[in-house]
């Protein structure tokens, strides 16, 4: 019969064949080594990241004066090389800018920045408005306001109300304070605990204590409150405020006008059993599971009012 086995000298052939070939495609230089790589023509150096390019353009603007042709030509000649608006840059600058607490250049990038038509949001909005609360021009400042509050009046953040209405608490501005507050309420804009908190001050120093009891019918503060606790965050529900405005109210009504009260006046044994009941709050509050407190203090919750 015929054997159909490859004989042993064309297996040896055929081996030669693929030795030949395989060392054909590689290329090996005088030295018999790997041939050197070099860097290509066409790649780029390292780029420049925005945080440098950020402080660099802080430290070109801080060296000018406060002439605006010669602040506004600097950043011309900054933006010139650049193919696209260096946006994240500015914005960037701005926030080191608003830690140094450098207004007069906030409002002058700002304001640059919006002519070229670029970052045109609510976040630059609220840095100018904030840069010239601060640096005591309040007429530009209420006219900035004014001209958001008529464009984007449904829209317009609470932040923006709530600035206003802190500008005008450190100016003693009362009345003007008092309109915000009803803008606020006639756009259905709830406001914080620390709006109430300066509505209700004002109402106090003026003797309006049936507005202040009002007030804080309408908007009680928040029941629940977050705590961390074993690393975890929590709902707690708070105590002791709910009958804040009522102690309020019959401390104005018992003190006599010309009578003056020292802190000194109170007992050592009840500012300790003060002490001791809040230490049994704390440990009992610690003792809980945190699954526990959320669950209580999520039955707990009751209906706001609506605005």
């Amino acid at each position: 019969m015929l054997a159909l086995k490859d004989s042993p000298l064309l297996i040896a052939r055929t081996f030669e064949e693929l030795k030949i070939t395989s060392t054909r495609s590689t290329v090996v230089c005088a030295a018999k080594g790997k041939r050197p790589r070099y860097p290509r023509v066409w790649k780029t150096p390292k780029r420049i990241g925005t945080i440098s390019k950020a402080a660099k353009l802080v430290q070109s603007i801080k060296e000018l004066s406060n002439v605006k042709e010669e602040v506004y030509g600097a950043l011309d000649t900054y933006v010139a090389w650049e193919l696209e608006f260096p946006l994240i840059t500015v914005k960037k600058a701005l926030k080191t800018l608003e830690y140094e607490r450098e207004w007069k250049r906030i409002i002058q990038v700002t304001k640059w920045m919006l002519s070229k038509g670029q970052g045109k949001t609510m976040g630059s909005y609220f840095t100018l408005l904030n840069a010239l609360a601060e640096d005591d021009r309040l007429d530009e400042a209420e006219e900035l306001w004014t001209k958001l509050l008529m464009q984007y009046m449904e829209s317009l953040p609470r932040r923006f109300f709530d600035k206003m209405i802190s500008i005008y608490r450190k100016r003693g501005m009362h009345e003007k304070m008092f309109e915000i507050f009803a803008d606020m309420e006639e756009l259905g804009l709830r406001p914080n605990v620390s709006v109430v908190s300066m509505i209700g001050d004002v109402f106090k120093e003026l003797g309006m204590l049936d507005k202040y009891e009002k007030l804080h019918s309408k908007y009680p503060p928040p029941k629940l409150e977050y705590r961390y606790i074993r690393g975890k965050r929590v709902r707690i529900r708070k105590q002791g405020q709910s009958n804040q405005v009522n102690n309020d109210i019959e401390k104005q009504d018992n003190v006599e006008p010309n009578s003056d009260i020292n802190e000194d006046d109170i007992s050592e044994e009840d500012s300790d059993v003060i002490d001791d009941e809040q230490f049994n709050q704390d440990a009992n509050v610690t003792c809980m599971e945190p699954e526990q407190i959320s669950d209580e203090s999520y039955e707990s919750m009751e209906p706001v009012l609506d605005v």
